[in-house]
């Protein structure tokens, strides 16, 4: 029967009553049906190994960082982990300074996607922290509650993301083995390799020897709709010294 749910049609009937009735995390999760569907599954992975947090480098108007606050709720719930939520935003729109080709001036403008602080700030609960400033100066120095198994990057520009992406680099960031990605900009048609996040991206595989980002792979198996087209964003961040260390320890313990 639950192969069959998943054909068409049966499936288009299925997903608004999978959204509608009090179903767990994790089965609107393979259904799509959730506000921010690559959001929530990023939470679920996050919380599988214990207490996380959970970023979203982006945050605009606040759609995604409040969808994502309440995804962490609701996993948080049936996992019995606390989930913690970070959202970065300069707070006034996307930066000054964005024509270089690599920041596809030819689709974004300074000042594009500004927030209402206030407003947003109001809809936050303590879980959750809105750090405001140049991504490329605060990713320095913020703290974090609990291991990071979660990233979302709608920065927009190959600028902001490049910059975001030295959170990898700290050594005194803990984070997952394999940390969930999602990547809001590389499925579109002005999007490329030599620009934007997928150019961040490969730049950052180049010259990092320790974590290494790469398509979520499987992702799509088993899912009621793998042609869903946000899933071409999700990512994830193998940390290769962090599975050294693993191994060696298991081998440790099995002598």
């Amino acid at each position: 029967m639950i192969a069959i749910a998943k054909e068409p049609p049966f499936r288009r009937l299925i997903k608004p009553l999978v959204r509608t009735l009090p179903f767990s995390p994790h089965v609107k999760s393979l259904w799509d049906a959730a506000d921010y569907p690559q959001y929530l599954l990023g939470v679920l992975h996050a919380s599988r190994q214990g207490p996380t947090s959970v970023i979203e480098f982006g945050v605009g108007a606040g759609h995604g960082l409040i969808a994502l606050q309440r995804h962490a709720i609701a996993v948080e719930h049936v996992s019995r982990h606390p989930i913690y939520v970070y959202g970065f935003d300069t707070g006034v729109g996307l930066p000054r300074g964005t024509d270089d080709y690599r920041d596809h001036p030819d689709y974004f403008r300074s000042g594009d996607f500004p927030m209402d602080t206030f407003d947003l700030l109001r809809q936050l609960e303590p879980r959750s922290e809105l750090i405001l400033g140049d991504v490329a100066e605060t990713v320095l120095t913020q703290t974090f509650k609990a291991p990071i198994g979660f990233m979302a990057f709608d920065l927009d520009l190959y600028s902001s993301t490049a910059a975001a992406l030295v959170l990898f680099h700290r050594a005194d960031v803990p984070r997952l083995r394999r940390t969930a990605l999602y990547f809001d900009d590389v499925a579109l048609e002005c999007n490329h390799r030599f620009a934007g996040e997928l150019l961040a991206i490969e730049e950052f595989n180049a010259k990092s020897d320790t974590v290494k980002i790469d398509q979520w792979r499987g992702v799509r198996h088993g899912r009621p709709f793998p042609e869903a087209a946000w899933l071409d964003g999700m990512y994830v961040a193998h940390d290769l010294q962090g599975m050294v260390r693993t191994t060696r320890s298991v081998r440790a313990r099995a002598r």
